[in-house]
């Protein structure tokens, strides 16, 4: 397994998976025509985090340093997603006129996503809306457990790395 996290083939893996998934997400908003909520938008910011941070791991993946950092990109990256996924099923699960999502993305001012790259980032819809399940979970609901396997697997992979140390 320790091998197999210094490979660059685990890491074009995991650039590849999360790579789908913005594809996935790009479909359904351009093809089927489901507007993204600020919390949709959000959430893929931390799926762009996860593939960088694979990209950056496949550069270097020998090296200590640069995979390193990218074993941390990947983690925080998909801790955020989590997070945000969770709080984006509870404004499903729970809608209510004094707790609603944002209508505008209020990503930093140096680093405004929804202005330099709109088709990407920029939300149209409300977050309470369902308008997609599969197997009885919304969109979200699925992200809450594909970001928390990403993050189980970053673990693992440190793990694996700081056991090999010893």
């Amino acid at each position: 397994m320790n091998q197999f996290s210094r490979s660059r083939l685990a890491w074009a893996l995991l650039t590849l998976g999360s790579t789908a998934l913005l594809l996935a997400a790009l479909y359904y908003q351009y093809v089927e025509d489901y507007a993204p909520c600020v919390m949709c938008v959000y959430q893929r910011a931390a799926l762009w985090g996860v593939m960088l941070s694979g990209l950056l791991g496949w550069l270097a993946p020998q090296n200590a340093v640069v995979s390193g950092l990218a074993l941390a990109g990947w983690l925080a990256a998909s801790v955020e997603g989590f997070l945000l996924a969770r709080e984006h099923v509870g404004y499903q699960l729970n809608p209510s006129p004094f707790h609603q999502c944002s209508t505008v993305a209020e990503f930093p001012a140096w680093f405004q996503l929804e202005v330099w790259w709109p088709a990407m980032f920029y939300p149209t819809g409300d977050c309470s809306s369902i308008d997609w399940q599969w197997l009885g979970l919304s969109m979200p609901q699925w992200l809450m457990g594909i970001f928390a396997v990403l993050a189980g697997l970053a673990v693992l992979f440190i793990g694996v790395r700081v056991a090999a140390r010893r």
